[in-house]
This record gives structure tokens, C-alpha cells and sequence, in this order.
């Protein structure tokens, strides 16, 4: 969920768009009532966003999903109901889903040094990889400084080694004794290096094999390298620099460059039902649910209030409780997800990557409304 360095990131000749008046909805005039559908077009007159998408699953099972503005700019076509769109850090659970489960059979260990599994890899100014834990990196304690932040102007398709090498060029932002917390994307490109040393196989593959087939998510995927495209029915996603600045199409882009910290692909509604059944203990013994759910106060990028644990959040609601996600912030699209102790999940999304703090907290008031309604 890190304000991904975007503009330098574009892979395509995308074209500038006006920021254009676009309708609040293509809902019916039925719907107008419904909490979750006013929100949407809220969201959409307080953010500037073009479109936006929603789903909520009720404790007893049913499923509603909603729309609001347009999906393309150009031609104003309507937002597809339950489209797919880059989900981006919500990869980050999937990702600390897999090692947990490596955990779960003995092949990883939370607790013992990454020098491990990647003997002599991770060196640096204050980096050593015997100090910093498989526990550091998926509860953002490690002090790896953030390779996004240091990606410039080169736009091409990225390696994951090659990410992890961007951020040891840079001293470390604290050391892992300290337990200091910051998000920091490259404990998770870390995190899936090492996935993909003890089981040999590609950290997608690993993703489909555990998470993706046996929840059913056949609209979920790990987009395969070079692709620049999102496969079947999406909005098209923006990003402007400003609040008030100009749109720019920047659906098509080599995700390459977020890997295990964000390159998933999938809809509102199969986000919602991974981390259901992820809360319903589908996905994790025992053990490690309870590991994972151990949390520490997590700050920026986060709402007040918020503890993360092992690549799972907790937030607190408005109407009291707290709600189980994570989010995602990528060029073209913001998503947060979030499950209740009762049940009820919700996803809302809108088709343009938060500019700043407040749109952010609009989108997140927008979920607290999906799930306290």
C-alpha cells in the first residue's frame, strides 16, 4: 500500500485525459438508497476518481455487488460489475500466506536468520542477513529500506533479485532489534525469494497451487512475465499526481517491478473471499493463524489505529470491533478489503490511485460504511 513512484512506471504510451466531468453512477435510480451505493458516488465526487467498485458477502452467505461512474474515460463505458483490477499490497498476504504455510510444514522457520535460506545475499549498510528474520520481514520490522522509493526513471521489466538489489544499495532505515515498525515492500520481495529457494518453483506458481485453485478464485492471478495487460473484464485504471490534476490511462504496465509485494491481479468480490476463508481458518493451521494474527501498531500508510501482524491488518470500525485486511495501492487502482468477526466481508475500489492521505481516507470511510451498514 506504498505510494508507488508511478509516473516513471508507465509501460505504454499513455495518453493524458482531461479531468472531465464523469456521471456519480450507472446505477438505477433504485439503488440510491442503498448505503454502499451512496458512498461509491461520495467517493467518487470527494476523490475525483472515475469509477469505483464494490462488493460485500453477508454473514449468511449472499453476495451484492455495486458500480459507480464509468470504467473507460475516453468512451464512457459503464464500470463492469465485479471487474478485475490490480489489487497491489493486498499480494502481500497471499504472500506471507505461502510462507506460513511453509512454516505449517516444517520447510521455514519464522524465528531463524534469511542468511538460511539466501546465504550471503542480503548485505548492506547496516543490512545483514543473519540479524533480520522471516518474522522481521513479514511484520514490516526488519528496517530493509524500500526499493520503491528508489526505482527513477527506469522503466522496464524487473527481476525480483534485481529489486532486492535496488534497496541494499541503501544504508538501513533501522536495525531489526529494534522491532521498529515501517512498510517497506522489500520484505515481501524478500519473503517470496526465499518461497522460491526452499521449494524451487516460481512464487506465482506456488500463490495458484496453495491459494488461487483450491478457494476457486478463477478470476485471481499472478501475471505472467512481460504481461502489461489485465486479462478479461476490467475498468480502465488511472493516475494523477495532484488532486487536481490531469488523468492518465495507465491500465496497461509491466507489474514486474512489485512482485511479491503487489503484481496480483483479481476482482472485488474473490478478494473478499480469500480473506474469508483466511479468517475462516481455511487456509492456515491452527499455529500459524495465531502467529499471523499477532500484531504490532502499524503506522503510515495505515488508518489510526491499525495493528499489523504477519501480512494481515487489523483496523478498527466506526460502528465498534475492528475489521481483518490489508489494501492496495498501485497506478490505476486503490482497494481495501476487509472481514468482520461475524463474517460479513467487503472490498470497495475505486479506478485511480489515491493522490494523497485524504483520498485514501475516503476510500477507507467507504469500507467502514460497507461493513458497519
Amino acid at each position: 500500500m506504498n505510494r508507488w513512484k508511478a509516473v516513471a512506471l508507465v509501460t505504454t504510451a499513455a495518453a493524458l485525459v482531461a479531468t472531465a466531468a464523469v456521471p456519480a453512477t450507472a446505477a438505477t435510480t433504485a439503488h440510491r438508497s442503498d448505503t454502499v451505493q451512496q458512498r461509491l458516488d461520495t467517493l467518487l465526487a470527494g476523490t475525483g476518481a472515475p469509477g469505483a467498485l464494490a462488493s460485500v458477502r453477508s454473514p449468511d452467505g449472499p453476495t451484492r455487488n455495486w458500480t459507480a461512474g464509468v470504467g473507460d474515460v475516453a468512451t464512457g463505458a459503464a464500470v463492469p460489475m465485479d471487474g478485475r483490477v490490480r489489487v497491489g499490497s493486498n499480494t502481500k498476504t497471499f504472500t506471507a500466506v505461502v510462507v506460513l504455510q511453509l512454516v505449517a510444514q516444517g520447510r521455514l522457520d519464522l524465528d531463524v536468520p534469511v542468511e538460511r535460506y539466501l546465504p550471503g545475499v542480503v548485505r548492506g549498510d547496516g543490512i545483514d542477513g543473519n540479524r533480520i528474520t522471516l518474522r522481521h520481514l513479514l511484520q514490516q520490522t526488519s528496517g530493509l529500506p524500500n526499493y520503491t522509493l528508489h526505482l527513477g526513471d527506469d522503466v522496464r521489466r524487473y527481476e525480483p533479485r534485481e529489486l532486492l538489489d535496488i534497496a541494499l544499495r541503501y544504508p538501513a532505515d533501522a536495525a531489526p532489534e529494534d522491532h521498529k515498525w515501517a512498510y517497506s515492500n522489500t520484505n515481501y520481495v524478500l519473503a517470496g525469494l526465499i518461497v522460491e529457494a526452499v521449494t524451487r518453483h516460481s512464487l506465482a506458481g506456488e500463490i495458484e497451487r496453495r491459494i488461487v485453485r483450491p478457494l476457486g478464485l478463477r478470476h485471481t492471478y499472478f501475471p505472467v512475465p512481460g504481461d502489461a495487460t489485465i486479462r478479461g473484464v476490467h475498468p480502465h485504471g488511472y493516475y494523477r499526481e495532484a488532486a487536481d490534476g490531469p488523468l492518465v490511462d495507465i491500465t496497461d504496465m509491466d507489474p514486474s517491478w512489485a512482485w511479491a509485494a503487489g503484481q496480483l491481479v483479481s476482482t472485488p468480490s474473490e478478494l473478499g473471499r480469500f480473506f474469508t476463508a483466511l479468517l475462516d481458518g481455511e487456509l492456515l493451521p491452527p499455529a500459524q493463524f495465531v502467529e499471523m494474527r499477532a500484531t504490532t501498531p502499524a503506522g503510515d500508510p495505515f488508518a489510526a489505529g491499525s495493528g499489523y501482524g504477519l501480512g494481515l491488518v487489523s483496523t478498527p470500525l466506526s460502528c465498534g470491533g475492528e475489521y481483518w485486511g490489508h489494501g492496495g495501492s498501485i497506478p490505476g487502482y486503490e482497494t481495501r478489503v476487509g472481514v468482520t468477526a461475524d463474517g460479513r466481508a467487503a472490498t470497495v475500489t475505486m479506478t485511480v490511485q489515491a493522490p494523497d492521505r485524504a483520498a485514501a481516507r475516503k476510500l477507507e470511510g467507504a469500507l467502514d460504511a460497507a461493513l458497519c451498514r
